[in-house]
């Protein structure tokens, strides 16, 4: 299954969560594995506190300052800074389902991570069940 994210900034982590357990719960699944993928070289997919904004917020911001966009970069495309962002957060996350509900800890929530903004991108979900 296909999800559509529009991010609306340079960079940007936008809650997905509530998206994907509608997806579990579409499809039925009381107890598997939920597999989100990425298929997007400047963007990624991460897993984090999600009761408190400041801590996405600051994320990007040790991003951006430990990665910056204007630095030496080779790459003639203007957005290597969004390549190696996106390689260090990663494409994917496996999620465990349980009782019908992604497995979550209390505190946390799925964030697709938009490291090259704004733009309309996709997040792939593939459901196995037990």
């Amino acid at each position: 299954m296909k999800m559509t994210v529009i991010s609306q900034n340079k960079t940007q982590f936008i809650d997905i969560t509530s998206q994907i357990q509608a997806a579990v719960k579409t499809q039925g699944i009381n107890s598997g594995l939920c597999f989100v993928f990425v298929p997007h070289t400047t963007a990624a997919v991460t897993i984090n506190e999600n009761a408190d904004p400041a801590v996405p917020s600051d994320i990007l911001n040790v991003l951006n300052t430990v990665i910056p966009r204007d630095l030496d970069y080779r790459h003639m495309e203007g957005n290597s800074a969004a390549h190696v962002k996106s390689s260090l957060v990663g494409a994917s996350e496996v999620i465990a389902v349980k009782n019908g509900q992604l497995d979550l800890g209390t505190w946390q929530g799925v964030y697709f991570c938009e490291f090259d903004g704004p733009r309309t991108r996709h997040v792939n979900i593939k459901l196995i069940e037990e």
